[in-house]
């Protein structure tokens, strides 16, 4: 069995794991034996059979894509599976527990941090649209 490491963008396919176990002689093998396992994976590692070119795969701290690809052999090394981050959508939901800026909010953060600092605070006028307990942590 080979170790096989799960970013945080990956683990809600795989039950929340931070790790998981799948056989294979080979980089093939094993991300094969994973999407059989976690079908929600196959589509965010290939496209049309091949690793997808977002898609970077370590095997003992290398890319593969710099040895013999998918067809290096794993020889008891870990899988480390990293998606490239870029860009975003406007579709994408909001995580959980996140929340949209308010509009002017990192202006009055910064306002915030250098009147406290200066012992001036209160007289942020930006932050008296604050309700009170969120001005007394500077709008957090």
């Amino acid at each position: 069995m080979t170790a096989v490491r799960i970013p945080p963008t990956l683990r809600a396919e795989v039950g929340g794991e931070r790790q998981v176990e799948a056989e294979g002689d080979d980089v093939r093998g094993v991300l094969e034996d994973l999407t059989v396992r976690y079908p929600a994976l196959a589509s965010q590692l290939f496209e049309d059979g091949e690793l997808a070119p977002f898609v970077n795969v370590y095997l003992g701290g290398e890319d593969v894509r710099t040895l013999d690809g998918l067809d290096t052999a794993v020889d008891g090394k870990s899988v480390i599976l990293l998606p490239a981050m870029a860009g975003g959508s406007t579709a994408s939901p909001a995580a959980p527990r996140s929340r949209r800026a308010e509009p002017g909010s990192a202006e009055r953060s910064h306002r915030w941090t250098a009147l406290r600092r200066e012992g001036r605070a209160e007289h942020c006028p930006s932050l008296l649209r604050l309700p009170a307990a969120r001005r007394e942590t500077g709008g957090r």
